[in-house]
């Protein structure tokens, strides 16, 4: 099964800038997902126990590094490849 996992994250601190790219470019390691980033979130796509397994590792990764952030997370039991809208935010 696929899916799609669109997660925002909420650094717990003022500069919350460091905390979100590094959450981006963790997540970004991981082969054979597709990785989108948009401003306010970013969805990865691929097969459901690696897509899942690599959203909890940097989630754990991140919480080490940087601690304390919220995260927002939707599920969606499908990948929608047919939606390409532009990236917008880099790292």
């Amino acid at each position: 099964m696929n899916v799609t996992i669109d997660i925002s994250m909420y650094p717990n601190k003022e500069d919350f800038i460091p905390p979100i790219k590094g959450f981006i470019e963790k997540i970004n390691c991981y082969e054979d997902l597709k990785i989108t980033t948009y401003p306010t979130s970013t969805v990865v796509q691929g097969e459901y126990s690696h897509a899942m397994k690599a959203v909890q590792e940097t989630i754990a990764k991140c919480y080490e590094e940087f601690n304390m952030a919220v995260y927002v997370a939707k599920i969606i039991p499908v990948s929608y490849t047919h939606l390409t809208l532009p990236t917008i935010y880099s790292v």
